[in-house]
């Protein structure tokens, strides 16, 4: 199988959106009925075989122990208890509004309660309407949500990879439901009083210096799909660092900067996996450095090895 399929925004542009706010009504879900976290880790979808998942939840809120899975092979979601019950229905068909009642339907006839605080989109363009009233989002093709699937996987596994080169407190590799972003990270002991005016998402998210890495693939603003990196807070000079390969480049955020590998570059290289390895190796130690990071003594030994920069 090709690593790294080609897969421009506007070729699917519409199922993205559907799909976008299809993951935003289980997230959300998940949100509500599993244990807080540090960093909101207990948010981020992850991935199987066939698809994402939910991992279980539930118990702690009086719900049975539940689990909610999209299938992008069948093109299903698949809600599950712990007593063995399934209930199941087709992707395809669905509006945003149709999705919702029916995912409600599902988790009732699994004796789960699966109200949600804000059932509305969140940091999107229609975020003031709610879900059970969006009828214009309704666009699902099986082959553009298989390779969405598809590409997140290899991404993820790259991340994996990533890393494993890292000693120091990571992130697991998680799929955020709010950004639709793949994402890993790594952070310094150093802690940051973060302001009160940020709110409590963000001040718990950055509490620590930290450097971070992902894909995303396009939105209205960057529209196309992207690998990334930045660094919290950002340090001076962080821009005037070199990046790797080649086609990498920093690039405002509107809030700070971002080391940017474009999908369309990385899949050129001779050896794209190596390239994308290269480049949040060159992106980590230009934030990380900055950041003052003892580089040297955070590396994992046995860690994979940069083919672009020759280090660990």
């Amino acid at each position: 199988m090709e690593l790294f399929p080609a897969f421009p925004l506007d070729e699917w542009y519409d199922t993205k959106q559907t799909l976008h706010r299809f993951e935003q009504i289980v997230g959300k879900v998940r949100l509500a009925h599993s244990p807080r976290r540090n960093h909101w880790w207990n948010v981020p979808f992850h991935l199987t075989g066939s698809g994402i998942t939910s991992r279980p939840m539930g118990q702690v809120d009086g719900n049975p122990v539940f689990t909610v899975d999209f299938d992008f092979v069948r093109h299903e979601l698949v809600a599950s208890n712990l007593d063995g019950h399934t209930a199941a229905f087709p992707l395809q068909g669905h509006s945003v509004a149709s999705f919702y009642l029916q995912f409600q339907s599902a988790l009732d006839s699994l004796g789960v309660d699966g109200s949600i605080p804000s059932a509305t989109p969140f940091d999107l363009p229609d975020s003031g309407r709610p879900f059970a009233d969006d009828h214009d989002h309704a666009t699902y093709v099986p082959e553009h949500a298989n390779r969405y699937w598809r590409v997140l996987s290899q991404v993820n596994l790259v991340l994996e990879e990533f890393a494993a080169s890292f000693s120091g407190k990571t992130s697991p590799v998680h799929h955020f439901w709010h950004t639709f972003d793949i994402a890993v990270t790594r952070f310094s002991p150093l802690p940051i009083q973060q302001p009160e005016r940020v709110g409590g998402l963000v001040r718990e998210a950055y509490s620590r210096e930290v450097v971070s890495f992902g894909f995303w693939f396009g939105d209205d603003n960057v529209p196309e799909p992207c690998f990334y990196a930045y660094a919290a807070p950002e340090p001076e000079g962080l821009t005037e660092q070199p990046l790797s390969p080649a086609q990498a480049e920093w690039a405002s955020s509107g809030q700070g900067h971002l080391a940017l590998l474009r999908y369309s570059d990385a899949r050129k290289q001779a050896d794209p996996r190596a390239a994308v390895l290269g480049f949040l190796e060159s992106a980590y130690r230009a934030g990380a450095g900055r950041l003052g990071w003892d580089i040297d003594a955070l590396a994992c030994p046995g860690g994979v090895t940069d083919p672009y920069l020759g280090g660990h």
